[in-house]
């Protein structure tokens, strides 16, 4: 049995052609002047070129500046006092309790480079382990820190017990006293007054504690006669 297919007849399509002009070819980029390239080079690395050359010119200032010498240390001490007091009375103690010395004025003065006290009409009562005192006075004086070693400064005088119980009075322009160890020197002329008697020199050092007194220079002395017993009278048989 045959079987006859009829297609539907397609319409016709009209063929036309196009012949579009062909693409002219790529011309090659025009190189800028270079000038410009320059110009755009350094815009673009300039801020890199100056950072560099600060920090050259950085480590260059600290390779080449000279360092600072260390400034010398003060040598001079300072001169002004620390404290000061008027009609004043300063007392010390021993480490039982016992005043040991005691020191009136009319002015001090403390002086922290020396540790050295300079007082004005100054009178020092020293009491040493065996009771004997020791009186100091001037119109001025420089001690040390713990008062036991006087510069003692126009009117100086020094008084104290001798060794058979008589007073001792030293008496100069100047006095060096040194009160733990009970001695006074000097150098300028100097009256010593022991009991009755007299002794002038032109300098002296004294030891109470080794009973020594050293005259020097020149010397005067006046002695009191010693005192005649009374005759005692036997009467006649």
């Amino acid at each position: 049995m045959a079987v006859e297919l009829h297609l539907p007849d397609l319409p016709e399509v009209p063929l036309s052609l196009s012949l579009a002009p062909a693409a002219a070819p790529a011309q090659a980029p025009r190189r800028r002047p270079w000038h410009l390239r320059l110009g755009e080079l350094l815009s673009t690395y300039l801020p890199l070129l100056l950072m560099a050359l600060l920090a050259l010119s950085t480590w260059w200032l600290v390779k080449n500046t000279p360092l600072l010498a260390p400034a010398p240390a003060s040598t001079e001490q300072r001169r002004d006092p620390d404290y000061l007091m008027n009609e004043f009375a300063i007392e010390r103690f021993d480490a039982g309790g016992r005043l040991r010395v005691r020191v009136d004025g009319l002015r001090l003065q403390h002086f922290p480079a020396t540790d050295h006290y300079e007082i004005d009409q100054a009178r020092i009562r020293a009491i040493g382990v065996d009771g004997k005192v020791t009186v100091a006075v001037a119109d001025r004086a420089l001690a040390n820190g713990d008062i036991s070693e006087l510069q003692l400064f126009g009117g100086a005088k020094v008084t104290s017990t001798g060794p058979q119980g008589e007073p001792v009075e030293i008496r100069s322009e100047f006095l060096h006293a040194f009160l733990v160890t009970e001695q006074v020197q000097t150098s300028l002329p100097v009256t010593v007054t022991a009991g009755n008697n007299e002794l002038r020199a032109e300098g002296l050092h004294y030891d109470n504690g080794k009973r020594l007194l050293e005259l020097k220079g020149r010397q005067r002395a006046w002695m009191a006669a010693p005192a005649t017993p009374p005759r005692r009278e036997t009467p006649a048989p």
